[in-house]
Formats: C-alpha cells, structure tokens, sequence
C-alpha cells in the first residue's frame, strides 16, 4: 500500500486517481472497503475525498455508522465522472488494440435467467478467443440494468423489449410467455389455458421491476393480481406455486432452470418477450465492448439459425 501524497506524476494522473477514489467510494459505500480494492491507505483515500471536496467547495459524500453516501452535489457529479472512467478505459484499449493485442475490461448487465441460461457458454467461449478481456457480470432486476446502463456502470445489458426504454438496443430472442401451476393442475382443454381460466385463479406475481413483461400481459388481459404477494425472484414465485398458493405467468427461460415439481402449461394466446441487448450508443463502445457485442449477437445469430 501507498499514500496517496507519495506519488510522482503529472497533475493529470492525479485526477484521475482521484476519480477512480470517488468511484470506488461509491461503489463500496465505505472508505475502509474503497482502499482495498485500489490497494490504498485509508488516509490516502480520505485525503483524495477532502482534496476533491475542498477544490469543488462542497461535500461529496456523507458519513454516517451505516456507509459512506452521496450527497445531492455528488450524484450529480457521479454520471461525469464516471464518463471521465470509462473515457480513460476506451483509450487504453483503443492503444492495445492499436498495439495488436486484444485487452480491456466488459461490464454487462443481465437479469437473472438470461445470466443462469446464457452467460456460463458465452462467457467460456468469448475468453477462449479473448483471454486477456475481462469480464464483469452485474446481475439485477429490468430496473437495475437501465439505471447501470443509463450510469455508465455497465457497457451492455439483457433486457426485455418493455424495459428497454430509450436505448439502443438489438433484438437477440423470443421468449413465450407460459403458466407454472401446482403439479397435477387440470386444465379445461388438454395441453393449455385459456384466459377465462386464468381469470378464475390466484395469482402469484412479481414486482413490476423483475417482470415488466408478465406485468404486462396480465394488464392486458385484466387477469387478477397477486393478493398480497409481490415476489422479488423467480425461484420463490415457483416456490409459492408449488406449495398451492396460486398460478403465476412466467417466460419460459424462467421455469428451464427452476427444479421444482410443476407443471408447465401454454397459453391459448401466445404471448412473448422480446429480449434485446441494449447500450447506451454503439459509436462509444471501446473495442473489448465491441467485440463483446458482436459475439453475442453473432452467437445469437447462430442459435436462430440452428432453430430453424
């Protein structure tokens, strides 16, 4: 470890240094926490933070027992200053690719089936032909991946279609919409339910913020809502489901990875996700994100085709 104030180097480097103290302050929430990750001194991050507050003449972070958070002033300077990082990241890679090597850092964002589903084949075959990217996974809600996004936490991000918002982003896949009952549910018409039925049962849902889509469908269709249950994450929704306390719509993503004993039933109408990977603007992304973007879609590509 070093003191901040031990190091040599133009007034440049310095800033920022002291921008990668600010940023990891916020992303720890505690002085202590922020030194480990950049294998500083407690007081050479404190002495960055005062150095900071004083040259701008206000606070940036306010200390209490539970964290160390933003003040008003500092989430407004957070977005900034995190382009400032990110600025920095694309030009190193922008230089190493220049130099003929392939390096850098990815950050993506994916909610919770897409990343059990997905990210352990693209991982393992994106860094067998880049072994010197790294990547960074952030797992979240719909919400969480367009707020990364939209601060520049994450490079690329899984979403649906209905969450997506005002970002750019590319079509990868279809997921239906399907009904998970308790095992041994009876359905009017052998092998799917129609939506008069749906309307006759309890329903297990999701928060608007893990299931927009769902949400969605089961607005337009007027189906019932959860009656008090509003679940956070998929497996104890199924869960629910399994120990009889109602129905629940999910993509079928979903329900692949949930080993649970019920039944998975279509619906008459067919209703899909469209799930998207979104950016924030593709002339921006630094090369090791490019080349991320174009192996997942190219994979995606490739799975369509082979589901021909």
């Amino acid at each position: 470890m070093f003191e901040m104030k031990n190091i040599q180097g133009e007034e440049k480097d310095m800033t920022l240094l002291a921008y990668q103290v600010f940023l990891a302050v916020v992303e720890q929430e505690s002085f202590q926490k922020a030194a480990q990750v950049l294998n500083l001194t407690p007081s050479a991050i404190s002495h960055a933070v005062a150095s900071m507050e004083a040259e701008l003449g206000s606070a940036l972070f306010i200390r209490s027992k539970q964290g160390v958070y933003l003040t008003n002033y500092g989430k407004e300077l957070f977005p900034y200053i995190k382009n400032v990082q990110n600025s920095e990241e694309y030009l190193q890679q922008a230089v190493a690719q220049i130099g003929g090597m392939e390096k850098g850092v990815v950050r993506i964002g994916t909610f919770n089936s897409a990343c059990v589903e997905w990210m352990p084949s693209l991982l393992r075959g994106f860094e067998k032909d880049y072994p010197n990217i790294r990547i960074d996974i952030y797992q979240g809600s719909y919400d969480d991946v367009y707020q990364w996004l939209k601060d520049g936490i994450v490079d690329l991000g899984f979403l649906s279609s209905t969450s997506a918002g005002d970002l750019p982003c590319t079509p990868i896949y279809q997921d239906k919409i399907i009904c998970v009952a308790p095992q041994g549910f009876k359905t009017e018409n052998e092998g799917y339910i129609t939506i008069e039925e749906l309307k006759k049962q309890r329903f297990v849902t999701q928060r608007e913020g893990c299931d927009a889509d769902v949400n969605h469908v089961m607005n337009k269709y007027d189906l019932p809502g959860g009656g008090g249950s509003y679940i956070a994450d998929d497996m104890s929704a199924v869960s629910l489901v399994m120990g009889g306390f109602g129905v629940c719509l999910m993509p079928e993503l979903v329900i692949r990875n949930i080993p649970f004993p019920v039944d998975v039933i279509p619906l008459e109408v067919e209703e899909k996700r469209t799930i998207v990977l979104a950016y924030v603007r593709s002339d921006v992304l630094a090369p090791a994100v490019q080349k991320m973007q174009s192996y997942i879609l190219e994979s995606f590509q490739k799975k369509a085709e082979e589901e021909q």
